[in-house]
Parts: structure tokens; sequence; C-alpha cells
């Protein structure tokens, strides 16, 4: 029994090969694609299997011809089928990172070199069931767009991606498994709060600086306790809304720290960094120059998408 379950799981991890990341392209050769009836072709064969033993009972010419013929079709059918996916070029395509408890995007692209058209082709990836179903047009290209849960922060592989296909008459499923070099990076999820106050940055050795501006009205926005009382607009408040900022356009940018020993003592390192990629989105959308510290790391004030995303990156592979 044990040797039995030995061959199994043998077997078993042989049509599930690549066990290991492929780096660049990826054909499908004709070694790399399987193909078995699917129950519909094994409905198919018992019924010709019928079809024939009355033939050869009754002696039925016609009977014999008939079940021959759809057998011919059925053999036919199972060499177009290999055929559809055989011989294509998959390539992965560029990630861009997500926060976790999203969805991380991942695309590929299915190249066609043949001179006839690849139908019904399915792209599915095997741990979340993501799929899209292409069409290929002789010697063209097809994007796969698969989504696939981010569940914790760091980064996150694609994994096993499986390429199938049932075209044309349904009775065989031809498929050959992949597994691109690809990942995606996946940022903490953010938790919201409030920002550092300005004494604590000042506390901490980074006074903010003020320069005089044109002082010009651009909008209003969310209040924090960090805004000065002379910004908050209190003829809004007055008439019972909630308590908004009156934005500037002369305002120069005001100096944050995100420091990790700002933070609770009583939070994990995880719901920390949540707490601080929060604060890097809520620093960026208000236009403030901030910098980020971790125990043995620092990153100097700055603003701006690539400083946005070098703080996230800093937080997604952050090592307590």
């Amino acid at each position: 029994m044990i040797s039995i379950a030995r061959h199994g799981t043998r077997l078993t991890g042989w049509f599930q090969r690549p066990n290991t990341p492929e780096p660049g392209t990826i054909a499908l050769t004709h070694r790399r694609v399987y193909i078995v009836p699917t129950r519909m072709g094994w409905t198919f064969a018992v019924t010709l299997g019928i079809l024939l033993l009355g033939s050869i009972n009754y002696a039925l010419s016609l009977g014999f011809a008939l079940t021959f013929l759809l057998a011919g079709m059925g053999l036919a059918g199972m060499v177009h089928t290999a055929r559809n996916i055989a011989r294509i070029a998959i390539n992965a395509g560029r990630t861009t990172p997500a926060f976790a408890g999203e969805s991380a995007v991942f695309s590929l692209h299915l190249e066609n070199f043949s001179d006839h058209d690849r139908a019904a082709v399915l792209v599915l990836h095997i741990a979340s069931y993501s799929q899209q179903v292409l069409d290929l047009p002789a010697h063209g290209v097809a994007q796969a767009i698969l989504q696939v849960p981010a569940g914790r922060r760091g980064w996150l592989p694609l994994g096993r991606v499986t390429i199938e296909t049932r075209f044309p008459l349904g009775l065989f499923r031809a498929w050959s498994n992949i597994r691109p070099d690809v990942r995606c990076l996946i940022y903490p999820q953010p938790e919201f709060s409030p920002l550092p106050s300005a004494t604590a940055d000042a506390a901490a050795g980074a006074a903010p600086a003020q320069a005089p501006g044109s002082e010009d009205f651009s909008g209003l926005r969310a209040y924090q306790p960090s805004d000065s009382p002379r910004h908050v607009a209190w003829k809004a408040v007055a008439r019972g809304t909630e308590m908004l900022t009156k934005q500037f356009s002369g305002d120069s940018a005001a100096e944050l720290w995100l420091d990790w020993g700002q933070l609770p003592r009583i939070l994990d390192s995880e719901r920390k960094l949540s707490r601080l990629a929060g604060w890097v989105l809520a620093a960026e959308q208000l236009g403030a120059r901030y910098g980020l510290r971790l125990p043995g790391i620092e990153i100097a004030l700055g603003h701006g998408d690539e400083h946005c995303a070098d703080c996230l990156r800093t937080l997604a592979l952050y090592e307590s």
C-alpha cells in the first residue's frame, strides 16, 4: 500500500510539473501537452461500442459505416484539440503593486506562431481559480488578466497556471501547466488614523518649515488634528457639518516624520506597518513632505509618487 501511494504521488507530481518558476518565454511543446477524454468523450466512446456491437450482431453495413465515421470524427477532434494549444508561447507582463486584502493583477501574453486560429483557450490560475477564455488569431497575441487575492504583505508569486482547451468537439481535454517567474509586491493593508501632530514631529527633531505663499484658496479637505486653527472652515462648522480645513495653493508643504516609535506599544508589528502605510498615503494626499523611520531604517524627507512607492515598498518588505 505504501508503494502504491508513493507511485500515485509521483505520478501526480509528474502531471503537475513544473515545480520551479520558469523565466523568460515559455513554449508549449507537444511533449508538454497532455490530453484525456472528458465525461462527454467517455460517453461518446461507450456509444460507439454499443453501435459496433449492434452492427456486428445484426450485420448492419450502415451501422458499421456510421460507427467508423463517428470514430474517425472523434480521432480527428482529438488531434485538433491537442493542436489548439501546442506551440503557444507565453510571456509574463509587468505587475502593479497592490495592498493586502485586494487582488494582485497578473498579465500573461499568449502568442500564436501558427497559420491557424486558436479558439477557446482557457487560462486558469490553480490556487485562486481566476480564469479567462481567449481566442488567439493566426500570428497574433492575446492577453490574459488573472486577479489573484493578496492575503498578506510581501512578494506574491503567481504560482501554477493551466492552459487548457476542449475545442472543437468537447470530447477531449488538452492542457499544459506552466509556472511563470513573475511576482507582485503587496503593500501592507493601510489603516487610516490621524497623522502625527506637529509638536510630535518637532520633538523628534523635524521642525515644520513654513514659507510665505500666495494664500489662494484652492478647496476644502477633511480636518486633521495637526491642522492650524486659522485654516479651519468655521462657517461650515457653524452650519453643523463636519470639521473641514481650507487649502491654499500658496501654502508650503509641512514636514512630517512618520516614526515607528510614535505608535502605541500595544500594536503588533503588522498593525504598526498597516498604520504607517495609512500615514504615508495620507501625507502624500495632503501634499506634505514626509520621511519614514523604522527600527534600523530611515527614509529621508520627500514627496511624490516615487517617494511614496519607496516608503510603501520598505513597509512591505520590512523584517522586524
